[in-house]
C-alpha cells in the first residue's frame, strides 16, 4: 500500500487504486461500510486525518474493529444495505465518500466453521450475520424447483435442476448438515470441466448468496450511498463476480447519465431526461495488476468500479 499502514493480519484487493479514486482529505467523513478485515478503513485513516465510519453485520469482524481502535474509527453492526438510518442514529447525514468490497470476507472463506467453503468440513451455515436462515435451512427445507432457482439464477449453475433433485432424494435419508456432505453430493452430478473451477463452486455461491440476500443488499447499499455523498464525494466499489458487478455498472452508468436511452419509438424518450448528478470515474472496471493476483489469488476476479457527485449540476 502506497503510504498506508498495513491493516491488522489484512491486505484488502486494490488498495492503492482505491485510495486513488477515493482521494480522501483531512477532515472529510467516509464510510467503510463492509469492514470485514478492517484493510480500507485503515488506508483511509493513514491517508489523512480524517472519520471513518465502519459497517459490518459479523460480530467477528467488529472484534477485528476493536482490535484496530484509532483515532477517528467508529464501528457499528448491522447491514450497509440500512446505511442511511445506522448513520442517522448516530447524526450522521452526509458523506465525503463510501467504499463498499462486495461479498465474502476472507476471514469468512477461511473459518471452517462459518461455512461458506467446501475445502474444509464444517457446519452448512453461510450467514454473514448470525440471524436468519443458514444455507442447511434451505438446503433441507426447499422444494427441488426453489433449489433450482437458486443454483441457476445466483450460481449461473447449468445443472441447476439435476442437483436440486440430487439434493431432494438424498435429504430423505437424513439432513443435509455438512459443507462436505453437500459438496460430494453436488460432486456425483457435476463433472469437472476444462477450467478447473470446483463443481460445487457455483452452488455453493448461489446458496451463499441467497441467504445473505447479497444481490438485494448490493441495490440497497448503491443507493443509499448516492443519497449521502456531498457535492464532490465519491463512490467506489469492489466486486468479485458478475452478478454484482452487473448491478454496479448499471448503477453507476444510469446515474451518470450513461446508460442507454429509451428507444425513439416509445413514449418514455418524449419526457425531460434529467441532468446527471455523478459522473464516472472509471469508464471501464479497474483490475487488479500481476504482481496483486501473483501474491493473492483471490483478487484475480475482483473489478473496482467509481462515480463522484457533480459539484454543479451537469
Amino acid at each position: 500500500m502506497s503510504g498506508a499502514a498495513k491493516p491488522v493480519g489484512h491486505v484488502p484487493v486494490l488498495c492503492d487504486e482505491m485510495l486513488a479514486y477515493m482521494a480522501p482529505r483531512a477532515g472529510g467523513v467516509y464510510l467503510d461500510g463492509t469492514f470485514g478485515g478492517g484493510g480500507y478503513a485503515a488506508a483511509l485513516l493513514s491517508a489523512a486525518p480524517c472519520t471513518v465510519w465502519a459497517i459490518d453485520r459479523d460480530p467477528e469482524a467488529l472484534a477485528r474493529g476493536a482490535a484496530l481502535a484509532r483515532p477517528g474509527l467508529h464501528m457499528i453492526e448491522g447491514s450497509f444495505g440500512d446505511m442511511t438510518a445506522l448513520l442517522a442514529a448516530r447524526g450522521v447525514g452526509a458523506l465525503d465518500g463510501v467504499v463498499l468490497d462486495l461479498g465474502v470476507s476472507s476471514f469468512q472463506i477461511d473459518d471452517p466453521e462459518r461455512g461458506f467453503s467446501f475445502r474444509a468440513d464444517g457446519p452448512l451455515d453461510m450467514r454473514m450475520g448470525r440471524s436468519g436462515p443458514t444455507a442447511a435451512d434451505l438446503v433441507n427445507r426447499l422444494s427441488e424447483a426453489e433449489l433450482a432457482d437458486i443454483l441457476y439464477r445466483y450460481g449461473e449453475e447449468r445443472r441447476s435442476r439435476a442437483i436440486a433433485r440430487r439434493i431432494v432424494a438424498a435429504r430423505l435419508e437424513g439432513p443435509i448438515t455438512t459443507t462436505a456432505a453437500l459438496a460430494r453430493l453436488i460432486r456425483s452430478v457435476v463433472r469437472m470441466d476444462a477450467s478447473g473451477i470446483h463443481p460445487a463452486t457455483r452452488s455453493f455461491q448461489a446458496l451463499r448468496i441467497r441467504v445473505n440476500d447479497e444481490l438485494g443488499e448490493v441495490t440497497r447499499g448503491l443507493t443509499q450511498a448516492a443519497a449521502l455523498l456531498r457535492p464532490g464525494g465519491r463512490l467506489v466499489v469492489v466486486s468479485f463476480h458478475s452478478l454484482e458487478d452487473r448491478i454496479v455498472k448499471q448503477f453507476m452508468a444510469e446515474r451518470a447519465g450513461r446508460a442507454p436511452g429509451p428507444s425513439r419509438h416509445d413514449p418514455a424518450g418524449l419526457g425531460v431526461t434529467a441532468a446527471p448528478e455523478f459522473r464516472l470515474l472509471t469508464r471501464r472496471a479497474v483490475r487488479p495488476g500481476t504482481a496483486e493476483t501473483t501474491a493473492n489469488a483471490r483478487a484475480a476476479s475482483a473489478k473496482l468500479r467509481a462515480i463522484e457527485r457533480l459539484k454543479e449540476a451537469a
